[in-house]
């Protein structure tokens, strides 16, 4: 057992360091809405993973492969961020000038059941999430002798201590708050929403050029999981 939760730390810091529009946007939250608003936004973000888990454990190696090489997906995926993207972008300029909100009462007006489904959707869109989490299945099942106890043990420090990482990244994110003033941190929310806009359209390129990342990947000698 102790083995199977050490086998965790590394793919949990993996998947901590990854830089998405999760990534981005737990930090903003972090820095505008403080330490509360951020975790349970993060809280969302990990359910989402906890469902992708279960997805890519009990569906067949056939599903799987259909479900993540569907250019659909990432095209459908691919639309909904870009939208969210230019969405927030149009509807944070027009916000901030009619008013620049005291920071004190945004957070006070925190809705956070919102910032859990908005961590959530977030995540679910991204089906690349679905690959890293279809990569660690095949990878590390064997290891564990595919037995549910000791994939139940794996995945659930995997996500505790991703958790725990998160939660070293908002604290650390926080201290920048009282440097920050409404127009900095109109400025940051505007880039969010500009990353989380590129994740989205590179999500469409992948679904209207699928062999593309192939391409790439050959070229820079990248072998493919399970080859």
């Amino acid at each position: 057992m102790i083995h199977d939760i050490l086998l965790a730390i590394p793919w949990a810091f993996l998947l901590a360091i990854s830089i998405g529009p999760g990534f981005f946007m737990l930090l903003e939250t972090s820095i505008t809405k403080g330490f509360k608003a951020a975790f349970t936004f993060d809280l969302g973000i990990v359910f989402s993973d906890f469902i992708f888990i279960l997805i890519a454990y009990f569906a067949t190696n056939q599903i799987l492969a259909q479900l993540k090489d569907n250019p659909v997906i990432y095209i459908i995926g691919g639309l909904i961020m870009s939208s969210y993207g230019i969405v927030s972008y149009v509807a944070l300029k027009k916000k901030f000038n009619e008013k620049l909100e005291d920071e004190d009462e945004d957070i006070s007006k925190n809705n956070y059941l919102g910032l859990f489904f908005k961590g959530f959707f977030l995540n679910i869109i991204n089906i690349g999430i679905l690959g890293f989490w279809m990569m660690v299945i095949i990878t590390q099942g064997p290891q564990l002798e595919m037995k549910p106890f000791r994939i139940f043990t794996f995945f659930t420090f995997t996500l505790l201590f991703y958790l725990g990482i998160d939660v070293f990244k908002i604290l650390l994110a926080k201290q920048l708050k009282h440097k920050l003033t409404p127009t900095n941190i109109y400025k940051i929310k505007r880039i969010i929403s500009i990353v989380i806009l590129i994740f989205g359209v590179f999500l469409i390129l992948q679904g209207i050029f699928p062999k593309g990342k192939d391409i790439v990947e050959d070229r820079l000698g990248i072998e493919h999981v399970g080859e």
